[in-house]
This record gives structure tokens, C-alpha cells and sequence, in this order.
């Protein structure tokens, strides 16, 4: 089944991640170029999981998931190897309409991380719905090399037209054409 591609709005909504190894850390890292508003509970950290914890200054607590923990979240990763206790939390989540992710279990989960391009304000994400990460990793170093740095100043450029602008066909005209030039432009 193909992922239906959705940006998440992070803001006011709080993330529980279960688990404190190296995949746990990855999920972690991916979700701070988005929010801080993370809770780790774990029966171990590794030293590089523990490091960004405390470097960010987040919530955490060293003991095991027990049931009821995903019930203030928003949004839960589980990053453990048990299967057992990954489908146990997915299940959970239904209870609390508390959208899912279980590393590697794509049955336990309502949503996938996709391989992703971050620069300012531009996002851009690549998934292959799980067929091959591989490829979507290596699409995403390709298209990664063709965008300039200095998209991160054109975008807040065009932030800013956009706000001082009055609305209507003209203001979308010129934006139009100013995006249109600057990619036409990055190419040469």
C-alpha cells in the first residue's frame, strides 16, 4: 500500500519515543529539525542517545514502557525490538487517537518516515512506501547536490513579498515568475 505524503503541523503537539538505541537516536535526530517537544523513555540509552537528550534539554525517563504512557501524546515512535511490545503500544494508540510509528514494523504503524531534504523553509520528502529505503536515500542525496544554498535567503525573500503584498492575480503573477526565474536560473 502507498503512504498518502502529509506535512504534519508539530507545533502544541507533544511526541513520546519508546526506546534509547541507535535507530531510537536516528528517529530523534529527524524530529528535532521539527520540534522539541519530545518525551525518550527507556531502559537503556545509548551514549549518543543520552548526549543529544541532555544537549536539548528534553524529557526522559530510564525504566520500561508501561501502558497509559502514550496517553498525552500526539505521536508515538517505538523504537524496540520487540514486536511483542510494539503491536501492545499500536493498539494503544488507537485507544488515544495517537498517530504511530514502530521502526521496521510497517503493520504497527500509521505513518512512515520518509527520507527527507531540509533547507530553511524547504522540505522536500522521498519514500518508496517502504519498497526500498535504499533508494529513497540515495534520491534524496541526488536531488540534495541540485539545490543551491541560497534557497534557504529566497525563500525568506519571497515570505516576505508575500506578506507585504496585497493579495490577488498580480501579487501570484509576479511570485509565479520570481520562482520560475530563480529555478531557471539554478540550473545554468
Amino acid at each position: 500500500m502507498a503512504y498518502f505524503p502529509a506535512f504534519l503541523k508539530l507545533d502544541n503537539k507533544k511526541i513520546l519515543i519508546v526506546g534509547g538505541g541507535n535507530i531510537a537516536y536516528e528517529k530523534l535526530d529527524h524530529l528535532l529539525d521539527f520540534t522539541k517537544d519530545i518525551h525518550v523513555i527507556a531502559q537503556e540509552y545509548s551514549d549518543e542517545m543520552l548526549q543529544r537528550i541532555k544537549s536539548e534539554n528534553l524529557e526522559y525517563e530510564k525504566r520500561a514502557y508501561k501502558e497509559g504512557d502514550i496517553k498525552e501524546f500526539a505521536v508515538v515512535i517505538v523504537a524496540v525490538d520487540s514486536i511483542e511490545l510494539q503491536a501492545e503500544i499500536f493498539q494503544e494508540s488507537k485507544k488515544y487517537n495517537c498517530l504511530c510509528n514502530a521502526v521496521d514494523s510497517v503493520d504497527y504503524c500509521d505513518f512512515i518516515f520518509p527520507s527527507y531534504i531540509k533547507k530553511g523553509d524547504l522540505t522536500i520528502a522521498v519514500s518508496t512506501s517502504g519498497a526500498s529505503p535504499a533508494m529513497a536515500k540515495h534520491l534524496r542525496r541526488y536531488l540534495q547536490n541540485m539545490i543551491p544554498n541560497t534557497i534557504s535567503e529566497f525563500l525568506k525573500e519571497m515570505k516576505a513579498l508575500r506578506k507585504s503584498l496585497p493579495k490577488g492575480k498580480e501579487r501570484m503573477k509576479m511570485l509565479d515568475e520570481k520562482a520560475k526565474n530563480y529555478i531557471e536560473n539554478w540550473s545554468k
